[in-house]
């Protein structure tokens, strides 16, 4: 579970509200305008959503919100687990040839190798670009550079489809903004219609009509944009996963020993989850024989 969600809401609602309401000001008002604003504007929100994205995005959308509510998948347990699994796969091939990794890739749920790194198991993505990878190099594929631009091409395919989602949330929290001020403009109307009310009655409804405005800004600027950012870092820091497996297996296919492939790996990552050197040797000398 994700805390950092939950306490981000909380603060900017205790944050916003708290300080409003030490102004003076009254939640009636903004709790009596609410229910219709966010209608309006959530509505509006949805149709934008709809009409600018095609299936395949909003599936990718809905996959990528998922990610506010989860712990952050890679961390340095990940990449020590990641790192040691390339280090036995690599020594299988090593010592029994390409043609051992055969029975693994073709069922990778079913393989005692796999199995050993659940973390690793459970990302279907990762999965599968490593499998993909290791049947061509089974195949006979041995040209690292030949290899390496089709591996470039691939995680260029995912990074877009990652980035068409997180970009239709931003386009949402873009839009926010301009559909507060028409769920203003409409309690305009509403309160124009009722201008021979006495100034009581019409001070509520204008005011009433301005919060539109205000959960537009709010909502763009405080929930929607920061939840399109933070599925941005999510899927980034999951592309960055696969492209230390692409490191490891050129370096590995360039003929380098597997303890130096990976570190060739280890290196690519970013400093807050790379392991250190001792950390992967300690990790990888206590696995059981590859078979």
């Amino acid at each position: 579970m994700n805390f950092n969600f939950f306490i981000g809401v909380l603060v900017a609602v205790g944050g916003t509200f708290g300080g409003y309401v030490a102004e003076g000001g009254h939640m009636e008002a903004i709790l009596e305008a609410a229910p219709m604003e966010i209608v309006i504007m959530g509505g509006t929100a949805a149709a934008s959503f709809i009409i600018s994205n095609p299936k395949s995005v909003k599936k990718a959308t809905g996959r990528g919100l998922k990610l506010l509510f989860q712990k952050d998948r890679f961390d340095k347990s990940s990449y020590i687990e990641l790192l040691s699994m390339m280090y036995q796969v690599f020594k299988l091939a090593k010592t029994k040839g390409m043609l051992a990794l055969e029975a693994h890739v073709e069922k990778p749920e079913e393989s005692s190798l796999f199995q050993a790194f659940p973390g690793f198991l459970h990302n279907h993505h990762a999965v599968e670009f490593l499998c993909d990878y290791l049947r061509l190099f089974t195949l006979g594929a041995d040209k690292p550079y030949e290899i390496e631009a089709l591996m470039d091409e691939e995680l260029d395919v995912h990074h877009s489809e990652n980035e068409a989602a997180s970009a239709a949330v931003q386009g949402v929290a873009d839009a926010m903004p301009a559909i507060g001020i028409v769920a203003a403009v409409l309690g305009i109307v509403h309160t124009m219609g009722a201008i021979t009310e006495p100034p009581e009655v019409l001070g509520r409804l204008i005011g009433g009509a301005l919060v539109g405005t205000f959960m537009g800004v709010w909502t763009a600027y405080g929930f929607i944009g920061p939840m399109g950012t933070y599925m941005k870092q999510a899927l980034e820091a999951e592309a960055r996963y696969q492209q230390c497996l692409k490191l490891g297996m050129i370096a590995y296919l360039q003929g380098l020993a597997p303890s130096i492939a990976i570190e060739y790996a280890r290196k690519s990552l970013l400093s807050h989850v790379r392991p250190t050197f001792s950390e992967v040797e300690e990790a990888t000398q206590s696995l059981p024989s590859p078979g």
